[in-house]
């Protein structure tokens, strides 16, 4: 029996903006002269160094904690992000610019204590470290840059609820797995898209004694032979071993989907494969059994004539063996 605790949905939705350098420092040393002009003399200098220093590292300190930590995202989530933007790049990006926070907060104490009450003497300190600081940014820049560019893309993280039990489909083009998806959700169903690539997924859900389910077909990931696939969709396959409670295997044995049924049923072992040795189980289905159930299979239906549909979404449901978890269970 499968029991799934509660968790968040896209952890990245949200993020904030990533500055780029140009914009850090703009607004640091804008609002260093501010501050400087409502100062006189050593005090000007003092105002506009911690001022700037104060800006730039609250800013790069909040970009860093504004980031999920890695190792506590669900892992669905974490895989996928490591295929989209690679795990990482993001904490060696995160940790230049955690590192420019602290180098930022060095120059700004070392700059002040040699100001020494002088008035020339603490301009041209306040400038050394200005001039220090431009150079610590311009660092920084293609790794703040590459945060924001990150933040983009992760936040196109198609809206799969991890939290739901899901039924995964797979199987060649045209062997009925929309069909299937809009007739026992009654619905078209929601369309998103994995952003490091134009397939599409489509995302159904249906309730079943008060428990909601969540119906996935991807194609463009499941319906063709690992030989064909490239690395990053690979790896969201891999993503996907997290998230399916159960994959539902759809053949056409009458091969008027296009494809031959000798490499449908090698796509089908590959996929037993794949999630049957991590405990998910594949529930085989020949559809289109009106024109020909040539093959072997758990079930036989036809969707069009609304023959065994029902059959075959209960004996998922079944295989799923969903049972929410209680409060007292989910720590």
């Amino acid at each position: 029996m499968r029991i799934k605790v509660v968790d968040v949905s896209n952890p990245f939705e949200d993020l904030p903006t990533v500055p780029d350098a140009d914009e850090l420092l703009d607004k640091a040393y804008s609002r260093a002269a501010r501050a400087g002009r409502a100062k006189m003399d050593v005090d000007a200098q003092y105002a506009m160094l911690d001022t700037a220093g104060h800006i730039l590292t609250d800013n790069l300190e909040d970009i860093v904690r504004r980031w999920p930590d890695f190792d506590e995202l669900h892992p669905f989530f974490r895989t996928l992000a490591d295929a989209i933007v690679g795990i990482h790049a993001l904490r060696s990006h995160l940790g230049s610019v955690n590192w420019a926070a602290r180098q930022i907060d060095t120059i700004v104490t070392e700059h002040r204590a040699r100001f020494r009450g002088e008035p020339a003497v603490a301009k041209q300190q306040r400038k050394q470290a200005f001039a220090r600081i431009a150079s610590i940014i311009d660092e920084v820049a293609e790794a703040l840059d590459a945060l924001e560019t990150a933040r983009r893309d992760l936040a196109k993280i198609p809206g799969i609820d991890p939290t739901e039990p899901t039924i995964v489909m797979a199987g060649y083009p045209n062997v009925g797995k929309s069909s299937f998806l809009n007739a026992v959700t009654r619905a078209s169903g929601a369309i998103a898209s994995y952003p490091f690539t134009t397939t599409k997924i489509d995302i159904g859900h249906l309730d079943h004694r008060h428990i909601r389910y969540q119906l996935i077909d991807t194609p463009g990931l499941l319906d063709r032979p690992d030989s064909e696939r490239n690395p990053i969709e690979r790896q969201s396959i891999a993503a996907l071993e997290y998230l399916a409670d159960c994959v539902l295997m759809i053949l056409d044995a009458s091969e008027t989907c296009g494809y031959q049924l000798e490499d449908q049923l090698a796509l089908r072992d590959q996929l037993l494969d794949r999630f049957s040795t991590v405990g998910i189980p594949v529930v085989t289905v020949c559809n289109k059994s009106d024109l020909s159930v040539d093959t072997e299979a758990d079930y036989y239906m036809s969707v069009t004539e609304d023959d065994e549909v029902d059959t075959v979404l209960t004996a998922c449901l079944d295989a799923i063996d969903y049972e929410p978890a209680l409060p007292f269970e989910s720590s």
